[in-house]
């Protein structure tokens, strides 16, 4: 289930209503519906006899793999949309450069 304001904004953000572009928000709105749902599942499956000896469910390794997916997704959209949080120089990065200029 698609909702067309989410898609109808995600591309309004980009500001290009490609094909491709329509793909890539159609990949973020399946994984957003997807996400919700492995959200709803048990992350974590407890030994009954040694509760310290816990283990990650299936559902808790695919929502990892989606979340990481979904973020890529959205970097490219920030970039399309001109939000690209790469270009922004960290204090460590401005450090660095001041230190090197220096030597």
């Amino acid at each position: 289930m698609i909702n067309l304001g989410r898609k109808e904004e995600l591309i309004k953000l980009t500001g290009n209503s490609s094909e491709l572009m329509e793909q890539l928000v159609d990949e973020i709105l399946y994984m957003e519906t997807q996400l919700k749902y492995y959200r709803s599942l048990p992350q974590i499956r407890v030994d009954k006899e040694r509760p310290e000896r816990q283990r990650a469910t299936p559902a808790a390794k695919l929502y990892k793999e989606t979340m990481q997916q979904y973020t890529n997704c959205i970097k490219i959209i920030a970039k399309c949309a001109g939000f690209d949080a790469d270009d922004e120089e960290s204090p460590l990065r401005a450090w660095a450069r001041k230190f090197l200029d220096k030597c």
